[in-house]
């Protein structure tokens, strides 16, 4: 059942402890994080803690990225709308206000999904963009400072009303990386020559990375179902999460020229010509779409499970302790998450996607699609604040 912003104040609480394990986050970008309020009650010296309600009323938020100044920048999925919410000096949201529109193809799970800032933002004013037209799934830039149509770099990634895949994000190494579904059909994640079912690794005029796996190819890895989230840990390893079918629901860490078994296996194979998943969760309690790492505990924002998952991995990529839920079904499907440039959690809802059933706790109300964000172990001087002793992630 949605519980009130001031309810969602105790679940931030919990999230906070739940964070101690973090390490100590990077310096603030853009100037001093917002005044951030403390519980109502409790000594200076317990975690501060904050929720906001950055923007509600939305039409299925999907991309969700930040400009240099920290102003956010959201799609929504159907209308293919471009909002930006600008955060102001005191740390309050101003109204969203439409920067651009994009003509999508929105059926079943099409439209306007990922979103990327141009590592050149401030002289180039782009954005990346991964939609779906009613011929292919795409890539394109769009200049904000110009009325100019979306420019493609890719086209052809197959389409369909569901497995559209959609991530997209610059990584550590400076390149574009975007997820792409198998489009319903199994057999394009596992044929070379498509670009369904695969993880792509281009430069910003979409040409394929010239250090990939294959120089003239954009593949990066192969056999993938539907990928809907990439996020890259501390020491630069990339993870993927991705949605199975009925049996399990996957996090995986993707390796140069990797094939991760779709639709030969769904879950761990055993096969030494296919790479086993990291994490596994039955889809009811999943379906994770986005993903974010802080240091080397990955966060990830589950649509069917309604819920955050957080899986915490040693310096070495293993898993340390069993993952922990947090949010469960305090605000329906969660669909997109990132570290914001104020040192906060930001997630959005998707309860206006058709797929927000009552009988599953999910219940839509007149403020969905939400955008929100949370403290986690970030303070207002930059500092984790944790109970003395605190080292690892109690169940919440």
């Amino acid at each position: 059942m949605r519980r009130s912003v001031s309810a969602a104040v105790t679940a931030a609480v919990m999230f906070t402890l739940a964070s101690c394990s973090f390490g100590e986050p990077p310096e603030p970008e853009g100037g001093e994080p917002p005044n951030l309020p403390t519980p109502s009650g409790g000594p200076p010296e317990e975690p501060a803690t904050f929720m906001d309600v950055v923007a509600e009323g939305l039409e299925v938020p999907w991309g969700l990225a930040f400009l240099p100044d920290g102003t956010a920048v959201v799609g929504e999925r159907e209308s293919g709308r471009i909002l930006s919410i600008a955060i102001g000096e005191d740390g309050t949201p101003a109204a969203p206000e439409e920067i651009g529109t994009v003509e999508v193809d929105a059926n079943g799970e099409g439209g306007l999904l990922g979103l990327a800032v141009s590592p050149d933002f401030e002289q180039d004013s782009t954005l990346f963009l991964y939609y779906t037209t009613e011929e292919d799934n795409r890539i394109a830039t769009l200049d904000l400072s110009s009325d100019a149509a979306p420019e493609p770099i890719l086209t052809g990634i197959p389409t369909a009303s569901n497995h559209n895949g959609g991530a997209l994000a610059f990584g550590p190494d400076g390149y574009l990386w975007a997820a792409t579904g198998d489009a319903g059909n199994g057999d394009h994640a596992q044929n070379e020559d498509s670009l369904g079912g695969k993880i792509l690794r281009l430069d910003t005029s979409g040409e394929p990375a010239p250090d990939n796996p294959d120089p003239a190819s954009p593949v990066y890895s192969m056999g993938h179902r539907n990928v809907e989230g990439l996020a890259w840990n501390g020491s630069g390893d990339l993870y993927a999460t991705e949605f199975g079918d009925d049996l399990a629901d996957e996090i995986n860490r993707i390796e140069a020229g990797g094939n991760y078994g779709w639709p030969l296996y769904e879950g761990p194979g055993g096969e030494p010509d296919y790479i086993d998943p990291v994490v596994t969760w039955e889809p009811f309690e999943s379906s994770c779409a986005d993903a974010v790492f802080v240091e080397q505990t990955l966060i990830t924002a589950c649509l069917r499970g309604q819920r955050l998952w957080i899986v915490e991995f040693d310096e070495n990529g293993e898993l340390v302790g069993e993952p922990q839920a947090t949010l469960v079904n305090e605000f329906g499907r969660l669909r997109s998450i990132a570290m914001g440039p104020d040192g906060m959690l930001w997630v959005t809802t998707s309860n206006r996607d058709d797929r927000c059933e009552e009988a599953s706790g999910c219940v839509i109300d007149e403020a969905d699609d939400r955008v929100l964000r949370f403290s986690t172990s970030y303070a207002v001087e930059g500092r984790v604040l944790c109970p003395t002793g605190t080292s690892r992630s109690p169940s919440v």
